[in-house]
C-alpha cells in the first residue's frame, strides 16, 4: 500500500468527514485533523474538490437570509447524524461485500458517495428551511440591503458584496476558473493591520465565471472580505495575495 492510501488505517476520516468538512460542520479540531489528512490522501482530496463544486451552488438554492443560531445548529447536527447512520450501515455491509470479491475496490469506496450526496442533500434542505424561517421576519420595515463594489484583480471580472440585516453575500461575475489543484477561499479581516481569518467557505465558479457565496456569520465587526486561491481543502493562512477585496468599513 502506498503512503498516499491511508484509508484502511484511517477509515473514519475517509468515510465520514469529507462532506461535513466541505459544509463547515466539523469542530475546529476535526477540521484541522482532516485538513492534515488531505495532504496524504488523494481520494479524499478528489472527493472534497467534487463536493466543493456542489457546495458552491448551495447559496443560490435559497436566499442568503439570517436565521436563529439554534436553528442552524440543529440543522447541521441533523446532517452529521444522517452521515453517521450511513457510515454505520456501510460498515455492516462491508464484510459481506469483501467476501464476494477480494479483488474489488474496498466496500466503503462503493457507498461513500452516497454519504456525500446525503449530506449535501440535507444541506440543501437546511438552506431552504433557513430561508423560510428568516423570510417570515422580512417585509415592510426590513433593513435595506447595502451593495459594496469590490476590488477585483483579474481583468474583466467583477464582484459586489450585498449586506443586509444579519447576513452578507459576495456575488462574483466573469471570474476565471481556479487553476487545477486549487480552489477559491473566503476570508475576513477585522482590522486594517490584522491578519485574514478563514471562514472555511470554499467555492468554485460556474463555467460562465459566476458564484454567490454567503459570508458565514455575517460582517458585523468585519473590515474587509477577501478571496484568495488556495490548495484543495483550503488553508488556515492565505498562500497567495487576495484576488477580491470588499471593504465593508
Amino acid at each position: 500500500m502506498s503512503s498516499d492510501e491511508p484509508h484502511i488505517e484511517e477509515p473514519e476520516g475517509c468515510r465520514a468527514s469529507a462532506a461535513p468538512y466541505v459544509l463547515g460542520a466539523l469542530t475546529d479540531e476535526e477540521h484541522e485533523a482532516f485538513r492534515v489528512h488531505l495532504e496524504s490522501c488523494s481520494v479524499c482530496r478528489e472527493e472534497v474538490a467534487a463536493l466543493q463544486v456542489v457546495a458552491a451552488a448551495l447559496p443560490a438554492a435559497a436566499p442568503q437570509l439570517s436565521a436563529p443560531p439554534e436553528l442552524k445548529r440543529r440543522l447541521m447536527a441533523s446532517v452529521r447524524e444522517d452521515a453517521h447512520r450511513r457510515e454505520l450501515a456501510g460498515a455492516r455491509q462491508a464484510p459481506a461485500a469483501a467476501a464476494r470479491s477480494r479483488t474489488s475496490a474496498p466496500a466503503w469506496l462503493r457507498w461513500r458517495p452516497n454519504l456525500a450526496v446525503a449530506a449535501l442533500a440535507a444541506a440543501v434542505v437546511a438552506l431552504a428551511v433557513v430561508a423560510i424561517s428568516s423570510g417570515s421576519g422580512g417585509g415592510v420595515g426590513s433593513a435595506p440591503t447595502r451593495v459594496i463594489r469590490a476590488q477585483v484583480l483579474p481583468s474583466r471580472a467583477s464582484a459586489s458584496l450585498s449586506v443586509g440585516a444579519g447576513h452578507a453575500q459576495l456575488n462574483i461575475a466573469d471570474m476565471p476558473q481556479a487553476v487545477q489543484g486549487r480552489v477559491y477561499e473566503l476570508w475576513i479581516k477585522r482590522s486594517a493591520s490584522g491578519r485574514p481569518l478563514p471562514t472555511d467557505a470554499l467555492f468554485s465558479v460556474s463555467a460562465a465565471g459566476a458564484a454567490s457565496v454567503g459570508v458565514p456569520g455575517g460582517v458585523g465587526g468585519v473590515r474587509e472580505v477577501l478571496v484568495t486561491s488556495e490548495p484543495l481543502g483550503g488553508s488556515r493562512v492565505p498562500t497567495l495575495p487576495a484576488l477580491i477585496v470588499a471593504r465593508v468599513s
